[in-house]
């Protein structure tokens, strides 16, 4: 599993002739300089593409915990007409292919003058749109007693206080799994961002990677490996601190 990465590792020090000749890990030239020319290669350093990808990350995360968490409430906790129909059809999205709604969606957004900006790509994010961290948060606020609730009522609190003084901090394991998994799909969206962002200088880091290969000249190997390598330590240390969230969230979020 860890082969590739140790792979493209080794490849990002070798110069761009010898990265397929040389298929083993043993590095017997050392090429620093795929890394400075990688950075300054595009149109951009490569730190304007990391910043994009930044800003689309956070504000992906704050859009998923806060829309999510309080969509999640309302299933698990408030009473509505249609309360089950309307949870069954949300569950079906989870099945629904981004591919099946692009169309429709890119009209709209280019009606409203979006494209080319962050908006197509975080406006979904605001609008609880990511069933599957909605039903993560529910089963999670189902296994806090209710008794809880009913107590906070005794002492005059409403709905919104029992979801933000009380709920939210109990449900902090879900809340980190979902920041960890929204994190790691925004950093690595591809399809989308391909698709609404046009110029250079909005482009994430996924689509910058992209630019480094040529269909029809040579492609330069060496620095994409190299970016690709400084692409993934977001992720690893995403990854690394959010791991004991993670384990916790998905353990007791199906838990009574």
């Amino acid at each position: 599993m860890l082969y590739p990465l140790i792979w493209m590792l080794v490849s990002s020090l070798r110069p761009n002739d010898e990265i397929f000749r040389r298929t083993g890990i043993l590095l017997t030239t050392f090429e620093a300089g795929n890394y400075t020319h990688g950075w300054n290669a595009l149109a951009f350093p490569f730190s304007h593409y990391l910043l994009n990808s930044a800003v689309l990350v956070v504000g992906a995360v704050v859009g998923n915990l806060a829309s999510c968490s309080l969509a999640a409430y309302a299933f698990a906790r408030v009473n509505f007409r249609f309360k089950r129909t309307l949870f069954a059809i949300m569950l079906l999205t989870i099945m629904l292919p981004i591919h099946v709604i692009i169309v429709p969606q890119y009209i709209a957004f280019s009606e409203l003058g979006l494209i080319n900006t962050f908006w197509p790509l975080l406006l979904p994010k605001f609008l609880a749109t990511d069933a599957f961290y909605i039903f993560l948060m529910v089963q999670f606020i189902r296994a806090i007693p209710r008794e809880v609730d009913e107590a906070a009522r005794i002492d005059g609190c409403g709905h919104w206080r029992i979801y933000w003084q009380i709920i939210m901090p109990l449900m902090r394991p879900a809340l980190a799994t979902a920041a960890v998994f929204t994190f790691i799909a925004s950093w690595n969206e591809f399809f989308s961002a391909l698709i609404y962002l046009t110029s250079p200088d909005m482009f994430t880091v996924p689509i910058a990677l992209r630019t480094f290969i040529d269909s029809q000249g040579q492609s330069n190997w060496g620095s994409m490996f190299s970016m690709s390598i400084l692409s993934l330590i977001p992720v690893f240390f995403a990854f690394l601190f959010g791991q004991k969230f993670l384990v916790k969230g998905i353990a007791t979020t199906g838990g009574k």
